[in-house]
């Protein structure tokens, strides 16, 4: 009996590692049948329609076909990308232009600007030239009307004895102007970046002591004036001395003043930018000897020496 119980238990034991050995090579054929299918070779065989005559035989392999199908992929994938990297196509893909024509592109930009800035100035010289023509010349400005209506006749406008001498003393005193310090004012002006007014020849400079208190520019005829900075048009009006001219207020209690101009450009209340031009250089005044800009430059009621701030040649 004993026996046969052993006998029992090696019995099973073999059958337990029969069907290990058995499980394993069912999974090692499965993946050998995988690899086996895609190495079994074919015949592909193009055959004449009428006579069944053998024309052409390829000899084939499912794995074959995959690589060759891959090996092909990434040949035109390489081809396309090259195309397009190293050819003219790439410019008809969205976003991506050429650096040489986006240079030429800004090289038009700017010329279209200066064609645009020259036919504006040819304009206002064609403006001039008619209003020669047609005898519209500039004239003085016309004096006030007398008051008619009799309200202030009566009134005594004569002035005081105290008045006359206060006059008399005021007008005897030498002209003094106060000026702030001026390395104060340099480095509050630092901070401004003023734009040249005109381009030309300073032929009088700042001279408080005689009372120039600006620079005269000597450019072309009908030269357009710009602002120096962004600002205001606080005044627009006509002297006999000084002729045209236009006041511009800017920020930190900044005044430029722009005289002896042929035109206005700008009317009282505009708003300017930095380089706007705001009138046409000319030779109105009595006190103008040819085409010139006299500019000057008031800070908190003090004038200031442009040449410090501005490079006019």
């Amino acid at each position: 009996m004993e026996t046969i119980f052993v006998l029992q238990v090696s019995c099973r034991k073999n059958i337990f590692l029969i069907f290990r050995v058995l499980m394993a090579e069912k999974k090692h054929s499965r993946w050998k049948l995988i690899t086996d299918q895609l190495k079994n070779k074919y015949r592909l065989v193009l055959l004449n329609d009428e006579t069944f005559g053998e024309k052409m035989s390829f000899r084939l392999s499912p794995l074959g076909v995959i690589i060759a199908i891959s090996a092909i992929t990434i040949i035109m994938t390489t081809i396309v990308l090259s195309i397009v990297a190293f050819t003219p196509l790439r410019e008809y893909i969205p976003g991506y232009g050429d650096v040489a024509e986006r240079k030429q592109l800004l090289k038009l930009s700017i010329k279209a600007d200066s064609i645009e800035q020259t036919l504006t100035a040819r304009d206002w010289y064609i403006k001039n030239l008619v209003n020669v023509f047609e005898g519209k010349t500039e004239g003085k400005p016309e004096k006030p009307l007398k008051d008619t209506s009799g309200k202030y006749q009566k009134v005594d406008t004569k002035p005081s004895e105290s008045d006359i001498k206060f006059r008399k003393d005021v007008e005897n005193e030498p002209p003094t102007l106060q000026f702030a310090d001026v390395n104060s004012k340099k480095s509050i002006l630092a901070e401004y970046l003023f734009f040249c007014p005109v381009k030309g020849l300073v032929t009088t400079s700042f001279n408080a002591v005689e009372e120039h208190y600006g620079v005269d520019v000597v450019a072309k005829k009908d030269e357009l004036i710009k602002s120096t900075l962004g600002g205001t048009v606080v005044y627009v009006g006509f002297t006999p001395n000084d002729g045209h001219i236009i006041h511009i207020q800017h920020d930190n209690n900044l005044i430029s003043i722009y005289k002896h101009n042929s035109e206005i450009l700008k009317k009282l209340g505009d708003k300017v930018k930095p380089g706007e031009p705001v009138a046409v250089i000319g030779n109105s005044g009595e006190t103008s000897k040819g085409p010139h800009l006299h500019f000057e430059l008031w800070h908190n009621g003090y004038p200031i020496n442009p040449e410090e701030f501005i490079v006019f040649q």
